[in-house]
């Protein structure tokens, strides 16, 4: 009689995992971009350790391919769905279709304009400004560029929405001027590159600092600056890319405002789990109401970042986001911690 006891309670707890077993899945728009791959394990690890399986598909920047990605993740019977949109509109039907399964969403560091959807992301508006102090600090007097991010992704608006409120005085009192602006399809350094060169050739290369989106964006114009012998003017980014950390290193980029992808993804997987076993949106810890700029009340939680000049850079290596080596390398003469 024990043992079969002992049977019945090892299948009944068989059947307990089978049917709480979990599956999220990530859809990426463009898993080519450095951060996505710290975002991607910082997922993982939090997916593991609550005992949940990832499956993930890449958009390779297409949003038609992102709606067919969503579709063969639902397919594979994913119980939550962290979307990183590649465009804020077209993956609508994406969400609706995952709210027609019971499927929840979570809008990962880019807006989907869609009050099902979690949005989860850092203060992009805040990004922006530190961006354009750490700028406006290095050159508070010349003639600005802005290189902005895609114009399908409402955080290239967030982003200069708070730059703006930062320039705004100088430019009134006539102390900067804005010579060149451009939006950076898909957020491509190549763009960013040939975006920057048709608006040093417009000017006469008569520039003095270009606020830069993110760290790809920034790399974009600095190639371009260095191109014309002038590399080493401030240019502002974003995402603590180690490239980006480097030219900080190297004095070609300013600022890098470090959004911890770390913990960013450790937070997307943890709430993926939660949402998946049922808890609202609202019960979420940290969760807030939010209205978007189009009137879209939604729930999320934005999480703080922190501004990297050559004055700090030890923080990043203080967390273990990147390793000496590499932040100083080719550095001969830099800030702590390579001098």
């Amino acid at each position: 009689m024990f043992k079969i006891l002992m049977a019945a309670t090892a299948i009944t707890a068989g059947m307990a995992a089978t049917a709480y077993a979990q599956t999220v899945g990530v859809s990426w728009s463009n898993f080519q971009e450095e951060r996505w791959k710290t975002d991607e394990a910082a997922i993982k690890s939090a997916l593991d350790a609550a005992g949940v399986d990832y499956v993930s598909a890449d958009a390779q920047s297409s949003s038609s391919k992102q709606l067919s990605d969503v579709e063969s993740l639902m397919a594979q019977g994913v119980d939550a769905l962290i979307i990183l949109a590649q465009d804020t509109q077209a993956i609508i039907p994406a969400v609706q279709a995952a709210a027609n399964e019971g499927v929840p969403v979570i809008a990962y560091d880019r807006l989907i304009e869609d009050d099902r959807a979690f949005y989860l992301t850092f203060d992009n508006v805040e990004v922006g400004r530190m961006q354009a102090r750490a700028v406006l600090a290095a050159q508070p007097k010349g003639n600005y560029v802005m290189i902005k991010g895609s114009p399908t992704d409402p955080n290239a608006d967030f982003l200069r929405g708070g730059q703006q409120e930062v320039l705004q005085p100088s430019i009134d009192s006539g102390d900067i001027t804005i010579v060149g602006e451009a939006y950076t399809d898909g957020w491509l350094p190549a763009n960013a590159q040939r975006n920057m060169e048709q608006i040093l050739t417009a000017n006469d290369n008569k520039v003095d600092a270009v606020v830069a989106s993110n760290d790809g964006t920034a790399g974009g114009a600095v190639a371009a600056l260095a191109a014309q012998g002038m590399d080493g003017i401030p240019v502002s980014g974003q995402d603590g890319d180690h490239a980006a950390l480097n030219r900080i290193a190297r004095g070609t980029q300013t600022v890098s405002v470090w959004k911890d992808a770390r913990e960013l993804g450790k937070r997307a997987g943890e709430i993926a789990v939660q949402l998946a076993g049922g808890t609202k949106m609202a019960d979420i810890e940290g969760a807030q109401e939010w209205t978007s700029p189009a009137g879209t009340k939604m729930t999320a939680q934005f999480l703080q970042p922190v501004p990297v000049t050559a004055d700090n850079l030890d923080v990043v290596v203080d967390a273990g986001w990147i390793g000496k080596d590499e932040l100083c390398q080719g550095v001969t003469d830099g800030p702590a911690p390579c001098n």
